[in-house]
């Protein structure tokens, strides 16, 4: 089967070039005129050195437009987050309007595979989702997609990054939680690449921090991404900006708070270490405005981060986009439309790393392993969309229509066993048999025959791509480590 993977995207696009102008002129006046609360005094201080207006009573920082524009020119316009692989078929070359989709985090609980239910994730299901994630072709990399409510929060970015780089080659990026914990992760990873030169040479971890929308860069986070940005470790520190909550209800103007915010820690790593490998990040959508509820299958996400997209392209960074959620509780009708539509217009448009595609229900709160199979296939749909349609002599296919005729027929020619496994996505979960063959084989539907997938992956031996030697040296360098 073809994997279709960093195929350009760009066909969608829900803003205009003179729409673009008009947000990023109206950011350049936000970052001048109404400024970012930052609270973290190292950082005020980066600001303060490269020119801008630092108000210690409020810890306002006031950024004039060259200022903002010169340092998100530092940042570099293409990254490459590195698998563990030969050949490079890993990897994963995020910048312009390359698109690559896989999982995302960070879930609360976990649902069973055959279960509606949900219960609270532990270190296991870290373990199994990376197995999966490892197996299925269409999910490009693992975001590790839940938190391990049993472990020590001082514990808790090494056990997530260990076991994750224990079960899967693919990239793995995760959010984090303490400073000693990232500081731990880099440890690790560097001991797994053979030494920290060669970690920062092939990043194959990269890391989540955050931006408080509207407006804010709180203390923890800064903290976090001074630490990732100053050991070369790919970051991004996306916004989650929510029409009518935490930004205008408008879209519009939720793209403005987007661009302000999640440039703010652009500019942030930049200014820690210049030409630090950053990602734009977007994580904006509406909210319930009857219950100011985060909604993560709502079209207006789709758009948000399909517009979200193009002004990435516009400043020529590599993007962190969100689609492929679901509001569900379950693996119903609803959460196949809100994830197919979502992951489509953000594709289309060339989201670069889009994350939250595999797996997610309930508000992004639960993690399903039988989702992750159905949007597995999803995925393969969606990039066969992005793909295209080939025209050329081979494909138009003038003399084997002229060579067939009138009444012909093209099943047995070589034309057809040339392209057929490349020119058609080939349904790995879809049922495409009649209904007497469908009923003679059980009569499942969909997330039964996920669920038989899930099953099949999980009930074969696990596999270790961490050699026991590195294992046993990180035991005793670093406390705290349980699955590696």
């Amino acid at each position: 089967m073809k994997t279709r993977k960093g195929l350009p995207g760009g066909q969608y696009k829900p803003l205009t070039d003179d729409a673009i102008i008009k947000i990023h002129k109206t950011v350049l006046r936000v970052f001048n005129e109404v400024g970012i609360d930052v609270r973290l005094a190292e950082a005020r201080e980066l600001f303060r050195n490269a020119g801008a207006k630092v108000d210690e009573t409020t810890n306002t920082v006031k950024i004039p437009p060259g200022l903002v524009e010169e340092l998100i020119g530092k940042a570099p316009s293409d990254i490459t987050l590195y698998g563990r692989a030969k050949k490079g078929v890993l990897d994963c070359e995020i910048g312009g309007n390359k698109v690559y989709m896989g999982t995302g985090g960070t879930a609360l609980n976990v649902q069973d595979p055959g279960s509606d239910d949900s219960r609270r994730a532990s270190l296991k299901d870290i373990k199994n989702m990376a197995r999966l994630v490892e197996i299925l072709d269409n999910i490009h990399f693992y975001m590790i997609n839940v938190y391990p409510n049993e472990i020590p929060a001082e514990d808790v970015d090494v056990n997530r990054f260990g076991t994750a780089l224990k079960y899967t080659r693919k990239h793995i990026m995760g959010g984090v939680y303490t400073i000693e914990g990232i500081r731990n992760v880099i440890k690790m990873a560097s001991a797994i690449a053979g030494s920290p030169q060669k970690l920062k040479e092939r990043p194959f971890i990269s890391m989540v921090t955050c931006v408080v929308s509207p407006l804010k860069l709180d203390e923890h986070y800064s903290q976090f991404t001074i630490e990732a940005a100053r050991n070369g470790i790919p970051v991004v520190v996306p916004a989650e900006p929510l029409c009518g909550a935490t930004s205008p209800v408008t879209l519009a103007g939720n793209l403005v708070v987007l661009n302000v915010d999640t440039l703010a820690g652009v500019m942030l790593a930049q200014l820690a270490n210049p030409g630090a490998p950053t990602l734009y990040g977007s994580v904006a959508s509406s909210a319930d405005l009857l219950s100011l509820k985060y909604l993560s299958g709502s079209v207006e996400m789709g758009l948000l981060n399909a517009a979200a997209a193009q002004m990435a392209q516009f400043y020529r960074l590599p993007y962190y986009a969100t689609a492929g959620m679901s509001d569900s509780k379950v693996n119903d009708s609803q959460a196949g439309y809100e994830s197919a539509i979502t992951n489509l217009m953000v594709a289309l448009a060339g989201g670069n790393f889009i994350h939250d595609a595999a797996g997610f229900l309930e508000f992004c709160m639960t993690a399903s392993y039988d989702k992750m199979v159905i949007d597995n296939e999803i995925i393969g749909m969606v990039m066969r969309a992005v793909e295209g349609i080939r025209v050329n002599d081979e494909t138009l296919a003038f003399d084997l229509i002229k060579e067939a005729g009138p009444g012909g027929h093209f099943v047995a020619s070589r034309h057809t066993r040339r392209h057929m496994r490349t020119e058609q996505h080939l349904a790995q979960l879809s049922d495409r048999a009649d209904r007497p063959g469908w009923q003679a084989e059980g009569a499942k539907d969909t997330k039964a025959r996920a669920t038989e997938k899930v099953l099949e992956i999980l009930g074969s031996p696990p596999r270790s791509f961490i050699p026991e030697s590195i294992r046993e040296h990180l035991k005793k360098e670093i406390p705290g480590i349980i699955d590696l």
